[in-house]
C-alpha cells in the first residue's frame, strides 16, 4: 500500500469515528443514520462528495463497510436493491444530471426507494437491441406503452431503468433511449413468473400509457443504447466480479459437504472438486483484479467473463453437490410460491441451488452472447459474421 492510500486510510478511520462519536448507532434511528452517513461522504467513498462519497480509491470501501458493520451501525439492507445500488446508480452518476443525481442518489443508497430493470422483452432479450417497447414524444412527457420481462423485484420497486424505442424509423441500436421510470404510475402492471424453484423472484412487466417526464430520461434522445451498455457492464461486475474470502460461496459449500459425507467420496469426484475449487480460486483472485481495476474509472467488457465463469461454476458446483448428498440431494425443503427480496444461494438446500443456478446463464447476459462480447472486446478476435455477403473465411482473413 502505498503511502497516500495509506495515509488516506488512516484518515477516513478517523471521518468514521467522528461520525460515529455524532451519531450513536444504538440512539439514532435507522433512516436518521443512514441519511447522515450518506450526507458525510461515507455511503460510497468512491462517488464524488455531494453524492455519498469523498472522491476517494474504491479499495478503501471494504474497510469503511467494516468499521461500521464493527460499530454496531444498520446498513442499507444491500441484498434489497441490489439492482439500484450495482446497476443504476452509477449509471445515474456517469450520465445523469445534477438535478436526477440530487434526486435519485441519496434515497436510492438508504433503501427507501427499491430499483427494478426493465429492459428484457418476450422478443428481446439476448438481443437486446430489439427492444419495442414505444415511447412515444408528448410536449414535456413521453408516453410509453410495451411489455417487459424477467423483471426482478419488479414486485418491490419503486423505480426502474426502463428502455425503450423512440424512432422506429432509425437502425435498431440508434433508435433507443434510457428512462427513469416511476414504478408507481397507474399504467404499470405487474405480474408474477413462477420459476422452476417454486418462487416468484422475477416479473412480468406491462407498461400502457405510462407517462415519463422528459426531466427523467437519462442521457440524450437516441442515445439509450450506449448508456444501457454502460449498465449492462455494471450488471455483470456486480453478479460476478464481487470480491470474496477463499473458499466462500457455492465452493465452500459443496467443501464442507465433501468434509461431511466421507463415505460418498470417489477418486473421481475428487478430482472434479479439486478442478472446480482451483477454477474458483483463480476467478476470485481474478474478481479481486477486476475490482482494483474499477476504482480507477468504469468497467469495461472483463466484467462479462467474470459473470460468464460465474454461471458456469455455480451450475458445476450445485451439480457436483447433489452427487455427494445422493438421494439426499433429491429433497426438496418447500414449493410454497414466494416472492423473495433475494437470491439466497448459501442459505439454502441443494435442490434450491441446483435447480437457481441454472437461470444463472441467462439472467445478466446469456452465456453465449457473453462469449462473443470476449471473443472480440477482451480477446481481439475478429467479429461474427453477419451477412451472406460477408462469410466466415473474409472476416478470418482481415
Amino acid at each position: 500500500m502505498s503511502t497516500a492510500t495509506t495515509n488516506a486510510a488512516e484518515a477516513l478511520r478517523e471521518r468514521v469515528a467522528g461520525f460515529l462519536a455524532r451519531h450513536d448507532p444504538a440512539t439514532t434511528a435507522r433512516l436518521d443514520f443512514l441519511r447522515a452517513r450518506f450526507d458525510a461522504g461515507l455511503a460510497w467513498v468512491f462517488y464524488p462528495e455531494g453524492y455519498g462519497g469523498l472522491g476517494l480509491s474504491q479499495s478503501l470501501q471494504p474497510e469503511v463497510d467494516r468499521l461500521f458493520e464493527d460499530a454496531g451501525a444498520p446498513d442499507n439492507r444491500p441484498w434489497t436493491n441490489g439492482i439500484g445500488l450495482g446497476m443504476a446508480a452509477p449509471t445515474i452518476l456517469t450520465f445523469g444530471t445534477t438535478e436526477q443525481k440530487d434526486r435519485f442518489l441519496r434515497p436510492l443508497w438508504t433503501g427507501e426507494e427499491i430499483w427494478c430493470q426493465l429492459f428484457s422483452e418476450p422478443g428481446a432479450g439476448s438481443d437486446l437491441a430489439n427492444v419495442a417497447t414505444r415511447a412515444v414524444r408528448d410536449g414535456d412527457e413521453w408516453v410509453v406503452n410495451g411489455q417487459k420481462v424477467w423483471t426482478s423485484v419488479a414486485h418491490n420497486a419503486q423505480f426502474a431503468i426502463l428502455l425503450a424505442r423512440t424512432d422506429p424509423d432509425r437502425p435498431k441500436h440508434a433508435g433507443l433511449t434510457y428512462f427513469l421510470c416511476d414504478m408507481r404510475d397507474p399504467g404499470v402492471e405487474v405480474r408474477p413468473l413462477r420459476q422452476i424453484t417454486g418462487e416468484a423472484e422475477f416479473n412480468e412487466v406491462f407498461l400502457t400509457d405510462v407517462r415519463i417526464p422528459d426531466t427523467q430520461r437519462l442521457g440524450a434522445e437516441g442515445g439509450g443504447w450506449r448508456v444501457a451498455n454502460a449498465t449492462l457492464n455494471n450488471e455483470r461486475v456486480a453478479i460476478g466480479g464481487k470480491g470474496a474470502a477463499r473458499e466462500s460461496g457455492m465452493i465452500g459449500v459443496v467443501a464442507r459437504t465433501w468434509r461431511e459425507h466421507p463415505e460418498r467420496r470417489t477418486a473421481e469426484l475428487h478430482d472434479r472438486l479439486l478442478r472446480h475449487w482451483v477454477d474458483a480460486e483463480v476467478a476470485r483472485l481474478t474478481g479481486r483484479r477486476l475490482s482494483q481495476k474499477l476504482a480507477q474509472g468504469q468497467p469495461g467488457p472483463e466484467g462479462a467473463a467474470m459473470k460468464l465463469v460465474f454461471a458456469r461454476l455455480s451450475q458445476q458446483l450445485s451439480g457436483l453437490e447433489l452427487e455427494l448428498l445422493g438421494e439426499d440431494g433429491l429433497r426438496y425443503s418447500d414449493w410454497t410460491m414466494v416472492r423473495p427480496e433475494k437470491v439466497d444461494f448459501t442459505g439454502r438446500d441443494a435442490g434450491y441451488r441446483y435447480l437457481r443456478a441454472k437461470g444463472n446463464s441467462i439472467e445478466g447476459g446469456t452465456s453465449e452472447i457473453l462469449r462473443n462480447i470476449v471473443a472480440e472486446r477482451v480477446l481481439g478476435l475478429p467479429a461474427e459474421p453477419r451477412t451472406d455477403k460477408n462469410p466466415p473465411w473474409k472476416e478470418l482473413a482481415r
